[in-house]
């Protein structure tokens, strides 16, 4: 669950594809002021507007001054020139594992509109989240091409040329000696796990920075803070984890129980166990039936049918959860339910996914059940996405020292 406070610092920013507010949770609490919070999707933007409208968080109040519905393809971002950050999420359905894997040749693929407002807006920083599957080797080309764009935006597509030749421009550019003073980017590329970062779900995604050519950043990605490995010393060699939550010891995934058996005569981990989805959920009551909101938690409704199949085996309930899905991929069954070890499952309520992604719990989310699993599905999780969004502005901040 996440800590609802900000950071002392107040740099300008915009957000691109905003869905339910995960990024610009993060970053607003890293220290970021919103001035444009862009989103299509008419439950994602009612979401974002009902928690403005309601939220104790200093300044997300202004968000609906500046939420902009509709499709970020017609907008316009030289007004933000100079802005210190842009943010965004395009969509992913055409690299999630879980989509067609269309990629490059997908409609859907707004990677081209995030450069483009890099472009227009001349940002310090930019930082561009994505699924794992945009790193695969079948989209190595295309991320290779995307970041490129990304180091040099005003390096644009020519109305006769294929993406192809333009990448072939771009990496000739890229190794002349003789380069333009054009808009550039230092640029770093990295897929971090969630899990690694004490969020309560092994979920990867990629992260693509950057910090203009103009700024003395000296930045890197964070470290790991968490491990799977803590965990399991804390679970079934010392046995604190199962003390703490006044518990047996339960029965372990067979996957873990030689890595767990090895460590007996090792040293500790060093560092912080991953959070598991009993731990994040454990204060929350049983989910209601019949009925959504009590006076103190929001979406907490018991959604019935949950069962596993091949294949989707649900998430064991002292370890982290899967990676949460959107859409009707790994919803009915799989990723999306919680497994309780003694042969029972079922659904996450929206309340506990959105724990599992870091949410505040005062954060509702409008929409029916599955809408609202998509925009969960869709988020990044709040605590990882602050640690890159707070590293990011100390390092603006250390440049303007």
């Amino acid at each position: 669950m996440t800590a609802i406070h900000s950071e002392k610092h107040s740099w300008r920013s915009i957000e691109l594809f905003s869905g339910a507010g995960g990024l610009a949770v993060a970053t607003h609490l890293a220290g970021f002021h919103h001035e444009g919070l862009f989103e299509w999707n008419v439950d994602a933007c009612a979401t974002l507007a009902t928690n403005a409208r309601r939220s104790s968080i200093p300044g997300m109040n202004a968000w609906e001054r500046v939420l902009v519905p509709g499709d970020v393809a017609v907008q316009s971002f030289e007004k933000f020139g100079g802005i210190d950050l842009v943010a965004g999420g395009p969509p992913c359905q055409p690299f999630s594992l879980g989509g067609k894997h269309s990629g490059m040749n997908d409609r859907r693929d707004m990677i081209p509109q995030f450069i483009r407002s890099v472009r227009e807006a001349r940002p310090r920083a930019f930082m561009m989240e994505n699924v794992r599957g945009l790193a695969r080797r079948s989209f190595a080309t295309y991320l290779q091409y995307s970041v490129l764009q990304l180091r040099f935006p005003e390096l644009q597509i020519k109305p006769d040329e294929t993406w192809s030749q333009h990448l072939v421009r771009l990496e000739q550019h890229s190794t002349s000696r003789k380069r333009s003073k054009g808009l550039e980017y230092n640029v770093l590329v990295q897929v971090l796990n969630a899990a690694n970062f004490g969020v309560p779900q092994s979920r990867e995604r990629i992260f693509i920075v950057g910090f203009r050519s103009d700024i003395n950043a000296k930045w890197a990605f964070p470290q790991p803070t968490h491990s799977l490995d803590s965990l399991l010393y804390r679970q079934h060699v010392t046995g604190e984890y199962w003390e703490r939550l006044g518990m047996r010891p339960q029965e372990m995934p067979g996957q873990y129980i030689r890595k767990a058996k090895a460590m007996r005569s090792g040293p500790p981990p060093v560092l912080s166990p991953w959070r598991s989805i009993r731990e994040s959920t454990i204060d929350l009551p049983a989910p209601f039936v019949g009925f959504d909101n009590s006076d103190s938690v929001f979406n907490h409704r018991l959604q019935l049918g949950a069962r596993p199949y091949p294949g989707h085996t649900g998430s064991p309930i002292d370890y982290p959860s899967k990676t949460l899905k959107a859409g009707d991929h790994g919803v009915p069954g799989g990723e999306n339910m919680i497994d309780f070890r003694d042969g029972t499952y079922r659904y996450l309520t929206i309340r506990e996914a959105a724990r599992v992604q870091t949410f505040p719990d005062t954060w509702k989310f409008e929409g029916p059940w599955s809408e609202a699993m998509r925009q969960l599905g869709n988020a990044v999780p709040i605590e990882l996405a602050k640690v890159v969004a707070s590293s990011i502005g100390h390092s603006l901040g250390q440049a303007d020292s």
